[in-house]
């Protein structure tokens, strides 16, 4: 943990204001959720809340069969990291950052798809030289709360029909998983 050098005070209703700057830079938007913890030394730390962070073995799972069946690279995140991997080594991607074109496209509820007329290539995560073949946002209870996707193998080229509905498939599977 770093120091900030923030101050900030607490109002009479109990409520304590989150500099634009660090909300800013940790992504965190209006209505975003946040997890409170405590420790023994009185600390009060927040945390963006993932939902389906809670689903990550699970997601790691299913990622493994997706890998197995499709043959591609398969990435799960929320709206913010990486949370599960399939077919590349875990500790390149795990708990990375999305690209902010993969955040612009969950919030616009879009699903990406590689073709010969695309002339955008979809890096999502950053930092890494990796690019989507097809990605799907994740919906649960209206809210999108991830993305699920297949990345480039070695051969590259372009997602076959059955890839993409596999793909669509997984992203409501987990949907529906988040909102049992």
């Amino acid at each position: 943990m770093k120091a900030t050098g923030i101050v900030r005070r607490i109002d009479d209703l109990g409520r304590v204001v989150i500099p634009k700057e660090i909300r800013r830079t940790m992504r965190i938007r209006e209505g975003d959720p946040l997890e409170i913890y405590t420790d023994n030394d009185g600390e009060v730390i927040f945390k963006k809340y993932s939902p389906i962070g809670e689903l990550a073995s699970f997601a790691s799972l299913y990622a493994d069969v997706l890998y197995k069946t499709g043959g591609h690279p398969v990435v799960v995140c929320d709206n913010d990291n990486v949370i599960s991997v399939a077919g590349l080594p875990k500790k390149e991607l795990i708990e990375r950052r999305v690209s902010t074109h993969l955040e612009e496209l969950m919030e616009s509820r879009r699903n990406y798809i590689y073709t010969a007329e695309e002339q955008v290539r979809l890096q999502p995560v950053e930092g890494v030289e990796r690019y989507a073949t097809v990605a799907v946002p994740i919906v649960a209870a209206g809210d999108v709360c991830g993305s699920v996707m297949f990345l480039e193998s070695e051969s590259g080229g372009y997602a076959a029909e059955s890839e993409i509905k596999l793909i669509q498939a997984a992203a409501a599977f987990l949907g529906k998983q988040m909102e049992e």
